[in-house]
């Protein structure tokens, strides 16, 4: 018996184990919902909360936790910088204030 010659260059390669999943670069899909959510308009808090619970099934509290870590998030003003920006200039505002 004889051992199997190795394969040439340019010739038929052995198959390749599958590739784990990557990681997508750049913010979640809830992150990003997050962000789209702080830039539509709402009437008042009633309609956005209800929104919040409704389409993101998260407590507000929660989202609001998120959202603060998300404007802290090189990424998200990558992703959105005209919303990121506004949020964090009303966050500073709002610091100066106390």
């Amino acid at each position: 018996m004889t051992a199997p010659e190795p394969a040439e260059p340019g010739g038929p390669a052995a198959p390749a184990a599958p590739a784990a999943p990557a990681e997508p670069a750049g913010l979640s899909e809830r992150d990003r919902a997050v962000l789209a959510m702080e830039r539509r308009g709402w009437p008042g808090p009633g309609a956005k909360e209800r929104a919040i619970r409704e389409g993101l099934g998260l407590s507000p509290t929660r989202y609001y936790q998120l959202l603060g870590a998300l404007l802290d998030d090189p990424l998200a003003l990558e992703h959105d910088p005209v919303t990121v920006n506004r949020l964090r200039r009303i966050r500073d505002e709002k610091r100066r204030r106390r």
